[in-house]
């Protein structure tokens, strides 16, 4: 009767382990799924990107040279905290290039930046709702493998808290101002 005792609490022992780490795992997918939807957008928005350098350089060449050099850094990119800065820095460009337009009526006026803007606009909104459920994603993730039981679980197996998509630099919080 003890041996059954001890068998059952042995197997459930094990069940919960089991229903823990594939909660883990799955939670992990979502995330890495998560980014990965977040990456389509942000690969969309680099490919538009050539084009909105083109059709500005003509008028604003020192943000267009900026965003050449963001760009170049963003190719280089190798971890997932380098393109989550890069990205910051060509959000922040590409906002410098839309305040700049303000100050050339022809430019403005011009119908491929303004279908240019129109797409990126699009794709700001996607990439800004692809972090916001990466950012949700994330913190349910960080929730279970920092609470208990599954904490146990989680160090058992080496799951590792994972960082949001966070803006780092603090110039990128500040409204973009146009000088003339």
């Amino acid at each position: 009767m003890t041996l059954l005792i001890v068998l059952v609490v042995l197997v459930v022992i094990v069940l919960c382990v089991v229903s823990a780490y594939n909660k883990l795992v799955h939670l992990r997918n979502k995330c890495d799924e998560g980014y990965a939807t977040m990456d389509v957008y942000l690969k969309k928005r680099f490919d538009l990107i050539p084009n909105l350098v083109e059709t500005v350089k003509g008028y604003a060449k020192h943000e267009a040279d900026t965003l050449e050099a963001v760009i170049a850094k963003r190719a280089k990119a190798k971890s997932d905290d380098e393109v989550m800065k890069s990205e910051g820095q060509i959000s922040g460009a590409i906002r410098n290039i839309f305040a700049v337009a303000e100050a050339y009526p022809d430019l403005k006026a011009n119908t491929n930046f303004i279908d240019l803007q129109n797409q990126l606009k699009a794709i700001e909104d996607d990439i800004a709702n692809a972090r916001k459920y990466y950012n949700a994603l994330v913190r349910e993730y960080n929730d279970a493998i920092m609470s208990v039981p599954t904490n146990i679980i989680a160090g058992l197996f080496h799951f590792d808290k994972r960082a949001m998509f966070e803006i780092t630099d603090d110039k990128e919080r500040e409204n973009v101002q146009v000088k003339f």
